[in-house]
């Protein structure tokens, strides 16, 4: 694979320069190639971690079998480390991974079941709306859904871009 340099910050747009200041990883260093899009994707990318309705254990089981089914070991990697802190139990991990369900809860499980149908179908069913929407209210569906899509928007450019964990804290 072709190696594509993180951008010379001192080259960018002063509101992208700024924005990276307090975005140091180096998935958000490599956006800085993307001049016009990167602030609105470190806002949407702050909104994720921290605006999200969706329960955060339940949050970081959804981004990391996105992480797997993408095969991004740097998205897998930050967030098995928010899984951890936030409370998701390695055997939830396991699963994320996996993409079985056995011998999580019946949330768990379900959370993962969802994330499959929106990551091979790219949509819910009807049924499967239904049910979670037992499970969350319409407002943490959205979240849940965007979250999804999100993730799969940064596992295909950290995959493109070949973005490593190399050089950070």
């Amino acid at each position: 694979m072709t190696t594509i340099d993180y951008p010379d910050i001192d080259t960018l747009p002063a509101a992208v320069r700024e924005a990276l200041t307090t975005h140091t990883a180096n998935v958000y260093r490599m956006i800085g190639h993307s001049h016009g899009m990167a602030e609105s994707f470190l806002s949407m990318a702050d909104a994720m971690l921290q605006a999200n309705s969706v329960p955060f254990p339940l949050r970081e089981l959804a981004i990391l079998r996105v992480g797997y089914v993408y095969d991004a070991a740097y998205e897998v990697h930050h967030h098995e480390r928010i899984a951890r802190a936030v409370g998701l139990s390695d055997d939830a991990m396991t699963a994320a991974a996996t993409g079985t369900g056995d011998g999580l809860s019946a949330v768990e499980a379900a959370v993962l079941r969802w994330t499959d149908q929106l990551l091979d179908g790219h949509t819910l069913d009807t049924a499967t709306r239904h049910e979670a929407l037992e499970t969350f209210s319409v407002t943490e569906l959205a979240d849940f859904v965007l979250t999804v899509g999100f993730y799969q928007l940064v596992c295909n450019f950290l995959n493109a871009f070949g973005v490593t964990t190399d050089g950070e804290d």
